[in-house]
């Protein structure tokens, strides 16, 4: 009887299941290290991706950080000229009201001068219709002045202004002071149109007066007006310095300036002798028509727009210091009122360089 062949346990097949079983649990975990090997990876790319915009917003905070921290100091710096500017605004707000405070004294104490004036020119007024009421005849007003050269007359109203000079100049004050005697009406009429101011009766007055010279120019003698405020100029354009008296389209033309022009402006009266120094050749006679000292000098103040009457004064001395005393001023004031010391300072002018001083009667000439 055959024997049965012995069972073994461990054969071949068994360990090569076994193998394959080892292999496949390798191959299982070998499979999974990989997967967790991609996913880490790809988290360490996310988080390296979150990290670079986290620095990118910290450098584009710390670049506006800089920017704040730039316009802060700016802020400050303005801030602090603000301050400045603020301190000096206060002191001259402070400075202006001082001012100010100055003024409106100075401005009540001129209205009741004003006011005090106008009473004693309504007395004065009472008291020539009162004289006029007692006298039987009146004179009359002046006749035309250019019929005084064709009828040979002399109308010499005030002796001691003879016109003897060869070269005669006229100065013709057209400031807007000779708009008026009151300076309440001068203020009024500095405002009105020009019509107006060229209608003003003291500034026709004035250009009679011219009226009145001309006429009494003798005929071989030559002559020329100069109008001036805080510039002279002649008043009519002429290619010649000066202009034959008997030419009476000459005259016609400077009468015709005159009518054309109106008061405005401050006083210059050094630039009307340097104009008159200026001519070639130099006058031998002036004629000064005015109404009272200038208000400013050779150039516009460039600080103080009022004068008071010491500053007037102290101008016109520097007026006079240029003026030759070979050359005769007459003077033929029409006060202001209120400018008192314009009487005495003028009337020595005319001393001074053997010149005739007249303050002339309203209805002159």
């Amino acid at each position: 009887m055959r024997k049965r062949r012995q069972f073994e346990v461990f054969t071949l097949s068994f360990l090569d299941v076994i193998c394959c079983g080892f292999g496949a649990v390798v191959l299982v975990y070998t499979i999974i290290s990989a997967n967790a090997g991609v996913d880490r990876s790809r988290r360490v790319q996310d988080l390296s991706a979150e990290v670079s915009k986290l620095e990118e917003e910290v450098l584009e905070g710390t670049r506006g950080l800089v920017v704040l921290r730039n316009t802060l100091e700016k802020t400050d710096s303005e801030t602090a000229s603000a301050a400045a500017r603020a301190n000096q605004l206060i002191d001259e707000l402070r400075k202006r009201r001082e001012e100010s405070s100055q003024y409106d004294e100075t401005t009540v104490a001129q209205r009741e001068r004003i006011e005090k004036l106008k009473a004693d020119v309504l007395a004065l007024e009472k008291g020539a219709r009162r004289l006029e009421a007692g006298s039987r005849d009146i004179a009359p007003l002046g006749d035309q002045v250019k019929a005084v050269k064709t009828k040979g007359a002399d109308r010499r109203y005030i002796t001691g202004l003879r016109l003897r000079g060869k070269r005669i100049l006229v100065l013709i004050d057209r400031s807007a002071s000779m708009l008026d005697a009151d300076l309440v009406n001068i203020i009024r009429l500095r405002n009105s149109s020009e019509a107006d101011k060229r209608s003003a009766p003291k500034w026709r007055r004035a250009v009679s007066v011219v009226n009145w010279i001309t006429a009494q120019i003798p005929p071989a003698s030559k002559f020329q007006v100069y109008a001036y405020n805080v510039q002279a100029a002649p008043v009519a354009e002429s290619t010649e310095t000066w202009l034959d008296a008997g030419d009476a389209g000459s005259i016609d033309k400077i009468l015709e300036g005159l009518d054309n022009m109106s008061p405005e402006n401050g006083t210059s009266l050094i630039n009307a002798f340097a104009a008159a120094r200026a001519m070639s050749p130099q006058p031998d006679q002036i004629v000064l028509i005015t109404d009272g000292l200038p208000t400013q000098g050779a150039s516009p103040p460039a600080l103080r727009k009022y004068i008071d009457a010491g500053g007037r004064a102290k101008l016109f001395d520097e007026a006079v210091k240029t003026v030759s005393t070979k050359t005769p001023i007459d003077v033929i004031l029409m006060p202001l009122k209120g400018d008192n010391p314009a009487a005495h300072r003028f009337w020595r002018l005319a001393r001074n360089t053997g010149g005739a001083y007249m303050m002339p009667s309203a209805d002159w000439p």
